[in-house]
C-alpha cells in the first residue's frame, strides 16, 4: 500500500527568476509556467523536457527532470535520517533539498515563500 503526502507547492526559479510552481495534490504533480514569465522575451523553458506553455505539465509521477535534482546515494540518506522525511516523499525532498541545488534552477516551498 502506498503512502500519500500533504498537498504540497513550491516556487521554481531559474537563475533566480520566478519560473512557475510545482505541486503534489491527491497523487498528481503538476507544473505551471507562471504567465508572466511566459510573457517576458527571450526566456527559456526550465528544461528541454519541459517546453514553454501555458497548460499545466499533469504526471502521476514527478516529472524527471525536477526527480534528478532531488540528491541520491549517501547524501539522500543523510537528508532523510537528519530530516526525518520517508524517502518515496518526493515532493518534500524537492522542497527540503532543492533550495540550492547545483545548476541554475532551484525549488522553494511556498511557506519559505512568506
Amino acid at each position: 500500500m502506498s503512502k500519500t503526502f500533504p498537498y504540497q507547492r513550491g516556487r521554481v526559479f531559474m537563475d533566480d527568476v520566478f519560473t512557475g510552481i510545482i505541486a503534489e495534490k491527491e497523487g498528481w504533480y503538476t507544473f505551471t509556467y507562471d504567465e508572466d514569465y511566459l510573457k517576458t522575451p527571450g526566456v527559456k523553458p526550465v528544461s528541454l523536457t519541459l517546453p514553454l506553455r501555458a497548460e499545466p505539465y499533469r504526471e502521476k509521477t514527478m516529472h524527471p527532470f525536477f526527480d534528478g535534482l532531488i540528491p541520491e546515494g549517501w547524501m539522500l540518506n543523510i537528508i532523510t535520517d537528519n530530516w526525518k522525511i520517508h524517502a518515496r516523499d518526493r515532493m518534500g525532498l524537492l522542497l527540503l533539498a532543492c533550495k540550492d541545488c547545483i545548476g541554475n534552477v532551484s525549488v522553494v516551498a511556498e511557506k519559505d515563500w512568506e
